[in-house]
């Protein structure tokens, strides 16, 4: 039994049990043969529902039969009804193959792939006071993220560099801790590039300091192009263990001052001599001539590190968006003014996302660090988009959804719906579309938050009346969210509901799941969420572990689901 506290009086609820639903029974002994599954009817389950082939049915068997052994579930050489369970809930059963790692093809250009950004990445929180800080960048690429943007200003001396959000409260961080700790942890978690991109605000004579600090930093590991402008971009696998820059070259030098305008001080003493005049003006040509020179020579240095040119805009759509067959770019676009674009130049979105990078980052506004729909660019091909890795919520589940795709590697291959050039079948996500797939989801079981949670965190007078969300997100025709029926007073709530969602782009649909505890006097509360790209479910009854809302796996908190795929015309 388990206790709770009311006032003087306790309540007394049956002990949460971790035995198999009804439905998952079920399934058992429709294989089960005197209560035990052999190796045969083993191999059988895997075919008929894990959807493995027979030479992978056998594989399988063999590692669940030693699985099985391990754990001491196995009975007359087959696996009781406890060691089913058990490994349907283990990581090895996980709804994403935890062997699989990279397998798409990586060998394409970089505009071939969403690539996990960051915005502001050194941001310890809010956009207006935070700190500034090396740790959201080390984080980040722990986490996966290829794409670190870094705020470059002058000091207050307009002598040295540092990065803090500009005209904002924010406390600075040292250029070269945010350099160093990239290259300390840049592919600690994926092989393929980094793509650094700055934001600068600088003098050229700060450029300069900023390229020597760049190329000693990073020396060998930075990447040179071998020509100013690009006529297609490296690939991923072209780029392994290479730190990228991307910025607006330097502006062209531009005269300020010209020997031949007269100064408000020569006025003020009535002029010079003809002879001085003319001597005057020949020493300040070749004043004008050396700074140039200088000047060019800075710029040189830092434009030969930019390898990613990003195209200043010319706030003109048709013009921004033009395809130059000759060479590639990248284009930065606010998210206000990117949305504004998807309602006027949709198809030329696409077709510009197929040659070049387009970046597009969160409105001023989000003080907080929040996010927007990152679905609103992928739909589009855009390739960036910049998600603030401090600022959580479902917004941001979906970014670290997408790219748990691929290996988790932060490049996940574009659908070839988004690569098709035919002026004719040009992919447009707000089509009437007709299903390509339909998904049944049935969600069992959870378990796990009895261990990660005190007693009391969810309702200090009994055990939580948890439910499950489920639901699609995607091109809008395929985006919804159902409900579980609320299961009351169990740390082990056991639901066997089935959810079936008609699917019309499976290969941008990601699965969100999440647990809420029920509440009737305030805001329910959260208990774990996940998301997970569609294309990589594995078939069948599968282990799925939820996160916090900072996206970070909880220890123990699981749920026991099954995917099953159906043509469009069941």
């Amino acid at each position: 039994m388990t206790t709770y506290r009311v006032c003087c009086f306790l309540r007394r609820f049956r002990a949460a049990s971790n035995e198999p639903s009804e439905a998952v029974a079920d399934v058992f002994q429709a294989y089960a043969d005197g209560g035990v599954l052999g190796e045969e009817a083993l191999r059988r389950f895997l075919r008929e529902v894990q959807g493995l082939d027979a030479a992978a049915a056998e594989a399988e068997a063999r590692e669940v039969m030693a699985f099985a052994a391990e754990q001491k579930v196995l009975k007359k050489g087959g696996l009781t009804a406890e060691g089913f369970h058990r490994w349907l809930c283990s990581d090895a059963n996980a709804a994403l193959d935890p062997r699989r790692g990279v397998y798409q093809e990586m060998c394409l250009p970089l505009s071939h792939y969403f690539i996990y950004t960051g915005h502001n990445s050194y941001l310890t929180g809010n956009q207006l006071s935070s700190g500034c800080s090396e740790a959201p960048i080390v984080k980040a690429l722990h986490d996966g993220v290829r794409v670190i943007e870094l705020d470059l200003w002058p000091n207050a001396a307009k002598d040295d560099v540092e990065v803090l959000h500009g005209k904002t409260w924010t406390s600075p961080v040292e250029l070269t801790k945010c350099l160093d700790a990239i290259k300390e942890h840049a592919f600690v978690s994926s092989p393929y590039p980094v793509i650094l991109t700055l934001e600068d605000h600088l003098t050229p004579n700060l450029q300069a300091k900023v390229a020597k600090l760049i190329k000693e930093t990073y020396g060998d590991m930075l990447f040179i192009s071998e020509s100013e402008q690009m006529a297609e971009f490296p690939s991923p696998d072209d780029l392994k263990g290479k730190i990228i820059i991307s910025t607006k070259p330097p502006k062209e030098y531009l005269q300020t001052k010209s020997g031949k305008e007269e100064t408000d001080d020569d006025k003020a003493e009535g002029g010079l001599s003809e002879q001085g005049s003319e001597k005057y003006v020949e020493e300040a040509e070749e004043l004008v001539e050396s700074e140039k020179k200088a000047q060019q020579g800075a710029d040189n240095e830092y434009k030969r590190l930019i390898a990613i040119q990003l195209t200043r805009r010319k706030h003109d759509m048709d013009k921004d968006l033009m395809v130059d067959p000759d060479k590639v770019s990248r284009l930065s676009l606010g998210e206000k003014a990117y949305e504004k674009a998807t309602v006027s130049h949709g198809a030329d979105i696409i077709r510009f996302t197929q040659r070049n990078l387009l970046r597009i980052f969160p409105r001023s506004t989000r003080i907080t660090s929040s996010n927007y729909n990152p679905l609103m660019g992928w739909r589009y091909g855009v390739q960036m988009v910049a998600a603030n890795m401090q600022g959580h919520g479902r917004k941001l589940w979906l970014t670290q959804g997408m790219f748990r795709a691929n290996g988790g590697c932060g490049y996940v291959k574009k659908p070839d719906i988004l690569m098709n050039s035919d002026p004719d079948n040009l992919f447009d996500p707000r089509a009437d579309l007709p299903v390509k797939t339909r998904l049944k989801v049935t969600v069992y079981m959870g378990d796990g938050w009895r261990f990660d949670f005190r007693k009391t965190h969810f309702d200090r007078c009994s055990p939580p009346d948890f439910y499950a969300r489920v639901g699609i997100a995607g091109v809008a025709a395929d985006m919804r969210m159902e409900q579980t029926r609320v299961i009351m007073d169990n740390w082990i709530p056991t639901w066997d509901h089935e959810f079936e969602f008609p699917l019309k782009v499976p290969e941008l649909a990601l699965l969100r799941v999440e647990v809420h505890e029920s509440d009737n006097h305030q805001k329910d509360d959260f208990g774990g969420q996940t998301c997970l790209p569609v294309w990589e479910l594995r078939p069948g009854m599968r282990s799925v572990r939820l996160c916090d809302h900072k996206g970070q796996t909880l220890r123990s908190v699981k749920l026991l689901m099954r995917f099953e795929f159906f043509p469009s015309s069941s």
